[in-house]
């Protein structure tokens, strides 16, 4: 399995992840509970870091080796 392979598994669950986020956001605007909509919000704050990092790993998986890609210092060492 090659990184550009990899980073369209990335992609996909990062799609997963905002199709989820958009859902949780239409879910919580039709609340009337207002402990439900703090619970809605709770888990899309959860997922959007998740949903960032996925983004990330994605755009350095699939330009890894390209030279003139400047990668992403929170993932290098």
């Amino acid at each position: 399995m090659t990184l550009r392979e990899i980073s369209l598994g990335y992609q996909e669950s990062a799609g997963a992840i905002h199709t989820r986020i958009v859902e949780l956001r239409v879910l919580e605007k039709s609340q009337t509970d207002a402990e439900s909509a703090r619970q809605l919000r709770r888990r899309i704050a959860e997922l959007i870091p998740i949903w960032r990092e996925m983004r990330e790993i994605a755009a350095l998986t699939n330009r890894y080796y390209d030279r003139s890609y400047h990668k992403n210092e929170k993932y290098t060492l």
